[in-house]
């Protein structure tokens, strides 16, 4: 759930992701329902990040095996030191970059969630998925979409724009990859994959804190935060959720809402 590729000029907080991605995890059980996994299938999980939602696929699949696989450093530490093969015996914690998957035909489903839109090109990232699939063998990825998030972002590029802030986003990089359908049905056909399902899902994200807020916003929108000094950055966390919630007001009960997309995938080879 964390950037299953490339090195980002960034360091992941495996403990601090841990406590506050609650809302990716639920997310993650309802795409694994959606699987419907035999109880021997071998899977293999793209930015696995701190392990839990791989854990969860390990449980589906007593008979099967799980491999996880992430470029952070400290979460596959965390997912190993949490999730131990002693407790796990059919689960396995890998550093890769999914853009060079090494296995060849070891799995019958490949999954991700709230991973890949770290990538900008998946050429490479679905090459390695049709050599790692089984023949028959399936994919169900889920990512932003098109649209997600897209009230935070009207937020933020005003606030980037200040004169307090702008300094320090100069010749920044939008840093994820938010496809539409279109674009991904063209990405599976070259990749040699064939696509039974691509399409867009609104989500809502809900907070019932500024502080749930907050904790989402600094542990997950790090290309932003990196670009900071550290003594700034809860400065700029504050300053933009105070915008969101002066134009996206509490619900009645006092819910901070935020609009998402997600691009849900389902191909087979």
């Amino acid at each position: 759930m964390t950037s299953p590729g490339r090195s980002p000029e960034f360091c992941w907080d495996a403990r601090a992701y841990h406590t506050s991605s609650s809302v990716q995890e639920q997310w993650a059980e309802e795409l694994i329902l959606k699987l419907a996994l035999r109880s021997d299938e071998q899977v293999l999980d793209i930015g696995c990040g701190d392990g839990k939602v791989t854990a969860a696929l390990a449980g589906a699949v007593p008979g099967g095996r799980v491999i996880g696989i992430d470029c952070s450093p400290d979460m596959i530490r965390f997912a190993r030191e949490r999730f131990s093969p002693a407790e796990y015996p059919n689960l396995a914690f890998v550093e890769m970059d999914a853009r060079n998957l090494n296995f060849l035909q070891e799995f019958d489903v490949i999954f991700s969630n709230a991973a890949l839109h770290w990538i900008p090109n998946h050429g490479p990232v679905l090459a390695g998925v049709n050599r790692s699939l089984h023949h028959g063998g399936r994919m169900l990825v889920q990512m932003g979409g098109k649209g997600n998030a897209a009230q935070v972002f009207e937020v933020l590029y005003v606030l980037m724009q200040e004169e307090r802030w702008s300094r320090f986003f100069a010749d920044f990089p939008f840093p994820y990859s938010f496809f539409t359908p279109d674009d991904y049905r063209g990405f599976l056909d070259s990749a040699g994959l064939r696509p039974v399902r691509v399409e867009l899902i609104p989500k809502d994200m809900a907070y019932r804190t500024h502080a749930d807020f907050s904790s989402w916003i600094r542990t997950t929108w790090l290309p932003y935060l990196a670009r900071l000094p550290e003594g700034l950055r809860q400065e700029f966390i504050d300053a933009l959720i105070d915008r969101y919630m002066e134009v996206y007001p509490v619900d009645p009960d006092g819910i901070i809402h935020i609009g998402m997309v997600r691009l849900e995938v389902e191909a087979v080879k």
